[in-house]
């Protein structure tokens, strides 16, 4: 699991808090729509689509603005795909998790000849803290928004952590606020600020993220991809699991994208005996 989707995560768990916070206001009812699109597939790791009474919001979390395709085109795509298929208005919003070098143009649309759409983009450096930190669902956020002393601001997170009263929530909570901080602040301060519960868990995730290795990767990626196909087909049976976390990390991504188009088991042995 990568950033983007812990972000994701975060967004699922706690749908109506991101639509208060990206929308300006509370929706009277929300749910979460599933992420597969008609078409060719897009791949879906990292975006999360809230569907309201009356308008789709799409979330695209991103640690960086390189991709192929561009990110435009794929917020075009999106956009498309996402109308056609409910006849909503769609508000689409990109979440830049890290600045980008001072270099770095931050693309808001995608144009070509004829063709113009736009979508939001929110910086997270630049979001006021205060919009998180009276939001328990949102608080792990906080570390990453603007501040003119970044430490207290995260001195500020971590006694936040420290009041919530359940401690299952608390736990939580302190393992997310811990894991985003890591994109800004070094290991040993987080380990000063956040004491106690919630530490070991995000320690161990927090290497596991910064040194990339390719052992962490591959377990994050077979952690999601189990996860996308138990919503998408049930509990796996223990066998096909066993085939699942044999294969190799690029396999696992081949396979994170070509569940969307499963409808049952089936489909996942025949993938899988066409791909051991």
């Amino acid at each position: 699991m990568s950033f983007d989707n812990l972000c994701k995560v975060l967004a699922e768990t706690y749908p109506a808090n991101f639509a208060s916070w990206l929308l300006g206001k509370t929706p009277a009812s929300i749910e979460v729509l599933k992420t597969e699109l008609s078409i060719e597939p897009i791949r879906a790791d990292s975006i999360t689509f809230l569907g309201t009474s009356d308008r789709i919001l799409h979330l695209e979390f991103q640690l960086k603005l390189t991709s192929d395709p561009p990110l435009p085109l794929r917020m075009l795509d999106y956009w498309v795909r996402l109308y056609r298929r409910y006849r909503l208005p769609v508000t689409q919003v990109v979440i830049l998790l890290k600045s980008p070098p001072e270099e770095t143009i931050i693309e808001t649309e995608f144009q070509f000849e004829e063709t113009h759409h736009r979508y939001r983009v929110v910086r997270m450096w630049e979001e006021d803290p205060q919009i998180f930190l009276g939001d328990i669902a949102l608080l792990p956020f906080a570390t990453l928004a603007a501040a003119t002393n970044p430490e207290q601001l995260l001195s500020r997170v971590a006694q936040q952590v420290s009041m919530i009263e359940s401690s299952e929530q608390r736990r939580e909570i302190a393992t997310r606020a811990q894991l985003l901080a890591g994109l800004r602040f070094d290991k040993t301060l987080i380990q000063q600020l956040f004491r106690g519960e919630g530490m070991r868990e995000s320690v161990i995730y927090q290497d596991i993220f910064q040194q990339g290795e390719q052992q962490g990767e591959q377990k994050g990626e077979l952690k999601l991809v189990l996860r996308l196909l138990n919503r998408r087909l049930g509990t796996i049976p223990a066998d096909l699991q066993a085939q699942i976390q044999a294969l190799a990390i690029a396999q696992l991504e081949n396979l994170g994208e070509a569940l969307l188009d499963f409808s049952e088991f089936a489909d996942l042995v025949a993938w899988l005996e066409a791909h051991s």
